[in-house]
């Protein structure tokens, strides 16, 4: 899938008019009904089949509808299980970009990820209340980069409570193995499914506190498709499965290098080093080579290797975590820079630099002038995403007035950028609770 891109001047693109708030619409019946045709030779594909949960049927009143993201194929197979009921979907704003008329006709509500959106809660409140539909929301906002969930706002439960009405779960199983994010969208031979099941009654919400809310939704949303995978004997054997593999695993746990990862064909290998894995067809890490002596460890390895792509992903989050605590972490590179600022294109605005450090990230312009800063804190994650709309792995950043997409123009791990907005909010978060007693 691509988007509209247009060049202009920065400046240019501040004297646009930002879009006016729109009441979020009924899903057009002749757009469901495409939605869930066009969907069904996907879903035909992965044998897909779902199932109720603790229900009879789904309910008629108006839900809230959560699902866990992998890929493409949720926002199909929630068109399947819900049709023919009308439901609006909670998107991000960029979505809308060169068919705002599409969305708005299917009941989409635009919103920016990772950025404090007070419209949103009066969007979904109207959808629910005043055009009686579901509303499908995905929490995580992001996809998953390493087969488990992405953080969840805090104190979801607040927010749910507010809504007073029933909350579904989409829970599904097999979306991440068939198109994996680091993959290079290329889709496996895996089967999908899904079990929808009552989260909270409206009685429930009321009931519970927002602590035991909270640790519910941290509960539903804790998986690790990886574990799923070797468990359920799943077995993938395309000989592409570790394409890319590097967007995860971007630190050689060898030499310590974050600029020799390469994943190809069935292997990943670090470059620098020589050590070497491959992905088995159970989704298993399997060491091939321990890697040669280098200067940066004096031949001693900096562990004996994983047997699993999440617990190499959690290593790398610990030295993310060391390095900031130590003052040492830094991402300072040239990028690429687009624009979000209406929904009629993503605007080319000329390369820049972002800056990334312990003072969180700042954006410069190719006039030399600041662009965006953010402070650590201000964020419990970040929207970065490999191969962008086919533009490139990026990292955004910004506001409700105007999101920066940054393109980095040399090798860098955005996965890194990720995982360091994610440990500098926990840091800043109990700084914050002490600033405030």
């Amino acid at each position: 899938m691509k988007i509209k891109t247009v060049k202009k001047s920065y400046d240019e693109v501040l004297g646009l008019p930002k879009p006016e708030h729109r009441d979020p619409k009924v899903s057009m019946p002749l757009l469901r009904w495409a939605m869930k045709t066009a969907g069904a030779g996907d879903l035909k594909a992965v044998n897909f089949r779902w199932e109720l949960s603790g229900l009879d049927r789904l309910p008629d009143e108006p839900c809230m509808v959560l699902m866990n993201h992998s890929s493409f194929v949720d926002l199909e197979m929630a068109s399947n299980i819900l049709y023919p009921k009308p439901f609006a979907i909670v998107c991000t704003s960029d979505g809308f970009v060169g068919k705002e008329w599409l969305m708005r006709g299917l009941g989409c509500i635009p919103t920016n990820k990772f950025v404090t959106d007070v419209g949103l809660m009066s969007d979904i409140k109207y959808a629910l209340r005043t055009n009686k539909t579901h509303v499908l929301m995905y929490p995580e906002a992001s996809y998953s980069f390493d087969g488990r969930a992405t953080p969840l706002p805090a104190r979801f439960g607040v927010f749910l409570k507010s809504l007073k009405v029933p909350v579904l779960m989409i829970r599904t199983y097999g979306a991440f193995a068939r198109d994996p994010l680091y993959n290079c969208l290329q889709k496996r031979k895996v089967d999908v499914r899904a079990v929808v099941s009552m989260l909270f009654t409206p009685e429930d919400l009321k009931a519970r506190s927002t602590e035991e809310l909270d640790a519910k939704l941290s509960e539903v949303f804790s998986f690790d498709n990886f574990t799923w995978q070797k468990e359920n004997n799943i077995v993938i054997n395309e000989n592409f499965r570790a394409d890319g593999l590097e967007r995860i695993l971007y630190r050689c746990d060898a030499c310590g290098r974050e600029d020799g990862m390469k994943g190809q064909g069935t292997r990943i290998r670090c470059g620098c080093c020589g050590r070497e894995y491959e992905l088995t067809e159970l989704g298993e890490l399997a060491l091939k080579e321990t890697g040669t002596a280098s200067a940066a460890v004096s031949g001693q390895a900096l562990t004996e290797g994983f047997t699993s792509v999440p617990a190499w992903y959690d290593w790398e989050r610990d030295e993310v975590r060391r390095e900031i605590e130590s003052g040492t972490y830094l991402i300072d590179c040239d990028v690429d820079i687009r624009v979000f600022r209406d929904f009629k294109a993503i605007y080319e605005i000329g390369e820049g630099r972002l800056v990334h450090n312990n003072d969180g990230f700042v954006l410069t312009g190719p006039d030399g002038r600041e662009y965006c800063r953010r402070k650590p804190g201000e964020s419990y994650s970040l929207y970065s995403d490999y191969f962008w709309y086919e533009l490139g792995d990026m990292i955004c950043i910004g506001d409700n007035e105007m999101q920066f997409y940054c393109f980095p123009q040399t090798p860098v791990p955005v996965a890194k950028a990720r995982i360091a907005t994610e440990e500098m909010f926990k840091i800043a978060k109990p700084r914050k609770r002490r600033a405030s007693s």
